[in-house]
């Protein structure tokens, strides 16, 4: 059994959103203030009450419409539970509605609160169960449906504590329940072990001189029997006592970040044994706090991971994050996106994008986009605006072009995200952006790539010969570029040169200077003979081909210059030039595109 889908209404950003979630893990993420701690809340409105409070609301939290119109109506959560076995439709029999064109049933439940109290904003939850709001929700149903929060920047080390009611004690009472014989063995030797401390000298005489005051106090007739030894010997007070240590220290001394691995792996352990439960699910906001990304990575392989043994109930895991480590790492599958579309915040599943129309491609390219989504590149999860280029030199010199355009341009004031395919792997990014998918400006900067087509007598079949075009040319760009505009839509715009961003800037004489100087700095002798070459060529189109080829075309038995670090060593040249140096057209288009 396991939650299938959540609806939201009329709950703070969350106008009307629906969540899909899938058995095991659900990783949700999303920029800061986008509803994430919204869709926590409303997920506790129903799995709370065994460990906490159920969540309480007031007008505060009714969805308000960014048009000032003032907040109204009920907020409303539907919950609908799927893969129920014949035991969990028992008992969640008044909930069942038939699942259309199948002979199964799902659990639907659902949770309202109401204004009852304008003055105060006090709201009124009520909870009732399949399709009609008269079924109210029974005590049952309600034990049955286990949650537990973890909220963020927690102390875990105080769940950890001894206590009647921690985690630990449950966890080892449940584990007693299904020991006996073990459980009774404990409970000998605690009154064996108790016996023995009473006839030691520091108890004794500590349990007579309590005793003589307190006789000496009351009398005789008042005075009680008292008997200095361990407090309890049952081992339902044992569970309440003992305390966990790590690597020979008491808990409270070990770091905040291993706690709460610890503190989660006994929550999970008590969960998943736990025998009253129909459903559990454990709910846990930035689980990165306090976690290294190291640890960050060793947790989310363990929860992706995690199956019930036997003998265990299943748990299924919600976790809320805004790391990259949490976004880069989690499977496609089980990853949830808040995306805020301007007119109202919804869910976005990478899971549900067609890559392709084949399925063979179709997993391809998935896996393809799984092994690019690195911490970096993982960014666009969070991103309001991206810009994606082919690689590392593209990286490190638009980065400085920009900074040549208007202020207005500024990548970070624009909270502009700029970011490689290491290079041609658009085709893996581009299906999670446009009007069915992540709703925010793309630009996609790439080559031109110009051919002309050779065909000859006797050639088997056409040659394509790369070409060197001048600004004004018309010429046939690549299949790859081709393909690329294809793509286009209102949000994603696909933006190319006319080759290479380098031959781009070649063809402008101003900035032939900056980049024969950048050359000169890592190799002096080649720079010379460029320079001279470059000044004698007759057309400002031979020019820029000749600094072009006499770097990145040199022959058979010359080395060519590296790209990433030349991009490297001219983008430190452009920044230290003031005035003198021209942004390409297209650059810029890709500027202003994902800026409006």
């Amino acid at each position: 059994m396991h939650l299938k889908s959540l609806k939201v209404s009329n709950f703070r950003k969350l106008k009307n959103a629906e969540f899909k979630f899938v058995p095991g893990l659900n990783v949700i993420v999303g920029a800061n203030n986008i509803g994430k701690t919204a869709l926590v809340d409303a997920l506790r409105s129903l799995l709370a009450g065994h460990e906490e409070q159920y969540p309480r609301f007031t007008s505060d939290d009714i969805h308000r419409p960014c048009d000032g119109t003032p907040a109204n109506g009920d907020i409303l959560f539907q919950f609908v539970f799927s893969d129920l076995s014949d035991e969990d439709e028992a008992d969640f029999l008044p909930s069942l509605v038939p699942v259309e064109g199948e002979e199964a049933f799902e659990a639907h439940i659902s949770v309202s609160y109401s204004l009852v109290d304008r003055a105060t904003g006090r709201m009124r939850p009520k909870r009732w169960c399949g399709e009609h709001e008269e079924i109210g929700l029974n005590s049952d149903i309600l034990e049955n449906l286990r949650g537990v929060y973890l909220k963020p920047l927690r102390d875990a080390s105080q769940g950890l504590k001894p206590g009647r009611n921690s985690q630990l004690a449950k966890l080892l009472r449940l584990l007693g329940d299904e020991d006996p014989a073990g459980k009774e063995e404990i409970e000998k030797t605690l009154v064996q072990y108790d016996e023995q401390l009473k006839e030691k000298g520091p108890i004794e005489s500590t349990q007579t001189s309590i005793a003589s005051k307190h006789s000496a106090m009351l009398g005789d007739k008042l005075a009680q029997l008292l008997s200095l030894g361990i407090s309890g010997t049952d081992f339902n007070r044992l569970s309440a006592r003992l305390s966990l240590q790590a690597d020979y220290f008491d808990i409270e001394l070990n770091g905040l970040g291993f706690n709460n691995l610890i503190f989660m792996a006994v929550v999970l352990s008590e969960m998943a044994k736990d025998p009253t439960a129909a459903y559990r699910g454990l709910i846990v906001e930035e689980p990165e706090a306090h976690l290294h990304p190291q640890l960050q990575s060793v947790l989310l392989d363990y929860l992706q991971e995690v199956k019930a043994e036997e003998g265990e109930g299943a748990v299924q895991v919600f976790v809320t994050s805004h790391s990259p480590n949490f976004a880069s790492l989690a499977n496609l599958d089980s990853t949830v996106c808040l995306i805020d579309t301007k007119n109202e915040v919804e869910a976005f599943f990478p899971r549900d994008i067609l890559f392709d129309e084949t399925p063979k491609k179709h997993k391809k390219t998935k896996q393809k986009l799984e092994r690019y989504l690195d911490v970096t590149r993982a960014e666009i999860f969070f991103a309001r605006r991206v810009i994606f280029v082919e690689g590392a030199a593209e990286l490190m010199l638009l980065s400085v072009l920009v900074k040549k355009l208007d202020k207005e341009y500024d990548l970070r004031r624009n909270a502009i995200s700029l970011l490689s395919v290491e290079g041609l792997n658009f085709d893996a990014f581009l299906p999670l952006f446009g009007k069915n998918a992540l709703q925010i400006p793309v630009a996609v900067i790439t080559d031109g790539d110009p051919y002309e087509v050779l065909e000859e007598p006797g050639m088997e079949k056409p040659k394509r010969i790369p070409i060197y075009p001048d600004l004004k040319d018309n010429v046939n760009f690549s299949d790859n570029t081709r393909n690329l505009l294809s793509r286009e839509d209102e949000l994603v715009k696909v933006f190319h040169g006319l080759k290479t961003l380098e031959y781009d800037l070649a063809l402008y004489e101003e900035n032939r200077k900056v980049m024969l100087s950048a050359l000169k700095e890592m190799h002096p002798k080649i720079g010379d003979q460029l320079e001279k070459q470059v000044l004698a060529a007759p057309t400002n189109q031979a020019a820029a081909k000749t600094l072009f080829c006499g770097m990145f075309e040199r022959g058979e038995n010359e080395k060519n210059i590296q790209k990433g670090r030349y991009g490297q060593v001219l983008a430190q040249a452009i920044s230290e030039v003031e005035i003198g140096f021209k942004v390409p057209s297209y650059i810029e288009g890709a500027i202003k595109h994902v800026c409006q």
